[in-house]
């Protein structure tokens, strides 16, 4: 079953998608919130619009030129009416067929104009650990 997505979120989330395939920081940077956090897969720290918008100039110019997002929603926890956790299978990548290898939190905010994100963490998927850890679950769970 496909989460109920509320009104604004899944709009800011494609806006978010569509200024990475298109390289621009600073629309990318334009769905966080003025003080929002931002955690990459390596751990670094970014804090504020601004200073999102300025890690992503090196990043679309380089690094990431040309890459295309793509990301599947899979959980959506909402807290009230102005506050949700989005959950999303991501991936960034050149090809016709992007690897979702990626694990992002969104915590939403809903701000006078629209949704914008205030927290972000991404987190690399690491399968084989993943199968280990299921395998282990299922092991146990064969035990009791």
């Amino acid at each position: 079953m496909e989460p109920q997505i509320p009104a604004g979120i899944g709009e800011s989330l494609e806006r978010m998608r569509a200024a990475w395939d298109a390289g621009d920081p600073g629309a990318y940077a334009a769905e966080f919130t003025d003080d929002a956090t931002y955690v990459i897969f390596i751990g670094t720290l970014t804090v504020g619009r601004e200073a999102i918008r300025d890690d992503h100039v090196p990043l679309f110019e380089r690094w990431q030129k040309g890459s295309k997002m793509s990301l599947k929603v899979v959980d959506v926890k909402q807290l009230g009416p102005d506050v949700a956790i989005v959950v999303t299978e991501g991936g960034i990548g050149k090809g016709s067929r992007i690897k979702l290898d990626k694990v992002q939190t969104y915590v939403f905010v809903r701000e006078p104009d629209r949704w914008r994100c205030a927290a972000f963490q991404n987190t690399k998927r690491k399968r084989l650990f993943a199968a280990i850890n299921e395998s282990e679950k299922k092991r146990l769970a064969r035990k009791a």
